[in-house]
C-alpha cells in the first residue's frame, strides 16, 4: 500500500506469537520490486477496547513508534476487510483511533505532542524546545540552523527555511542530523516552509527510512511546531513530495492526521526471513 507515495507493507500476523524480525525487513527492502518505508504488523490485541496491536518497522529493521501514513493504510485494509470505517488500535507510542470518511480520505487521531527534551528525547537539557543550538554548515553562516523539536510518538526536527525547499540537499544532510549525538533515540528530519498560515511545504529524511515521499508524524509535527512558533496555524494543508496532508492540532491537545491511502498489490512472506512465497499484482 502507500500513503501518498509512503511505501507502507501491511502485514497481517494476527493468530500468530511471532513477530517480522529486523532481518526479514532488511531483506524485503533489498529487493527492488518490494522496496518499503515501513512495514505495519497487525497484531491481535493486547488492551480492551483496540481491535489490534500495530508494530511498527523501519526498512532498516529497526522499530518505530509512530507512523502516520502506515495507519491510514492500516485503517484503509480492515475497513475493506470488515465493512466498518472505525478503529482504535494500540502502538508502543499509546492508543490510536482512525476512520475512513465518505469521501475516501481516513483520519487518524495521532495523540498529543510532547515538547519536554526528556521526552522528545534529547540528549541534553534544553529550557525552550521551539529552537534549540543545532546546525549544519559553517558557524558564521549554517546551511540549516535553531529547529524546533517535539514528539510525535517519535522525534521530529523541523528545520525552518524561507526559500524552496528543494533548495538543500536533504539526502546527504539527513543522516547526519538523523543520527546527531543530540537525538539518543535519532530523530526524523524535516525541512519546512511556510507559504501562509494554513500552508507549509515539506521535505523529510524519515529515521530508519531515509528520503521519503511522505511522513504524517513530520506533517503533524510542522503544523505543532509552527503553531508554538506562531509561524503557522493550528489546522493547515501540509504538502508533501507525494501530495497534500491535512493536520489540525486541536483544541483537547490532539493531532489529527488525515490523507488518502491506497492498495498496490498483495502476497505472502515469512516474517522470520522476508522470503515470499507469492506476490500477487492487483487488478
Amino acid at each position: 500500500m502507500n500513503g501518498l507515495g509512503n511505501q507502507i507493507i501491511v502485514v497481517d500476523m494476527r493468530g500468530r506469537a511471532d513477530r517480522v524480525t529486523p532481518a526479514a525487513a532488511i531483506a524485503i527492502n533489498a529487493m527492488p520490486g518490494t522496496k518499503f518505508d515501513q512495514i505495519m504488523a497487525i497484531h491481535d490485541s493486547r488492551t480492551a477496547g483496540t481491535v489490534a496491536y500495530i508494530d511498527i518497522i523501519n526498512s532498516d529493521g529497526s522499530r518505530a513508534q509512530a507512523c502516520g501514513n502506515g495507519m491510514r493504510c492500516v485503517v484503509q485494509a480492515l475497513t475493506a476487510e470488515q465493512g466498518r470505517q472505525a478503529f482504535t488500535f494500540e502502538t508502543v507510542a499509546g492508543i490510536l483511533f482512525g476512520e475512513e470518511q465518505p469521501d475516501g480520505l481516513i483520519t487518524v487521531d495521532m495523540g498529543t505532542p510532547k515538547f519536554a527534551w526528556y521526552d522528545i528525547p534529547l540528549a541534553e537539557e534544553f529550557a525552550d524546545t521551539r529552537k534549540i543550538e543545532l546546525q549544519i554548515g559553517p558557524i558564521d553562516a549554517p546551511v540549516l540552523h535553531s529547529p524546533s523539536v517535539a514528539s510525535m510518538g517519535n522525534p521530529q526536527a523541523t528545520f525552518w527555511v524561507y526559500d524552496d525547499v528543494w533548495n538543500y540537499a536533504l539526502d546527504r544532510f539527513g543522516p547526519m542530523l538523523e543520527n546527531h549525538p543530540i537525538f539518543p533515540e535519532r530523530a526524523n528530519i524535516s525541512i519546512a516552509q511556510v507559504l501562509a498560515p494554513d500552508r507549509i511545504i515539506l521535505r523529510t529524511w524519515e529515521r530508519g527510512a531515509g528520503l521519503t515521499e511522505a511522513c504524517g508524524t513530520a506533517a503533524c509535527a510542522a503544523v505543532v511546531n509552527g503553531a508554538r512558533t506562531k509561524r503557522s496555524a493550528r489546522a493547515a494543508t501540509v504538502t508533501v513530495p507525494g501530495g497534500d496532508l491535512r493536520v489540525e492540532w486541536r483544541a483537547d491537545d490532539h493531532v489529527v492526521l488525515t490523507g488518502p491511502a491506497e492498495r498496490e498489490w498483495a502476497g505472502t512472506l515469512d516474517p522470520a526471513t522476508g522470503v515470499w512465497a507469492r506476490a500477487e499484482v492487483a487488478a
